[in-house]
């Protein structure tokens, strides 16, 4: 059982930037992760995933150039590094691992994931 806690979500303006944590419970070394997020009346999707070393790592075309996805393994800790916010990226962001299989390459599905943070709220607003 892992446990994940995002933080670092809030109210920033347009253009400006948030680092977004994720703890865990426990060791991420060997497990693919991701971050996904769902705006209101939308579906969860992903933004960003990496394996486990992040090696691989995949970003939406519309956070590509953005958004950067790190990990430090040593502190069972993952990032989102989001600058030049917009509006549209405003939802709740939860962070994801998958324990179940193999880390080696990233997945960027929302069913291949076994463990979820609560998410936290990001609002890119004037």
């Amino acid at each position: 059982q892992v446990q994940l806690v995002e933080s670092g979500g809030g109210l920033v303006q347009p253009g400006g930037s948030l680092r977004l944590s994720c703890a865990a419970s426990g060791t991420l070394d060997p497990y693919a992760i991701g971050w996904f997020r769902q705006a209101p009346g939308k579906e969860r999707a992903g933004i960003s995933c990496g394996s486990d070393s992040n090696s691989f790592t995949w970003y939406a075309d519309s956070v590509k150039g953005r958004f950067t996805i790190s990990r430090d393994n040593a502190k069972n800790t993952v990032y989102l590094q989001m600058n030049s916010l917009k509006p549209e990226d405003t939802a709740v962001y939860y962070c994801a691992t998958r324990t179940s299989n193999s880390g080696s390459y990233y997945v960027t599905q929302v069913a291949e994931y076994d463990y979820w943070g609560q998410g936290t709220q990001v609002t890119v607003s004037s």
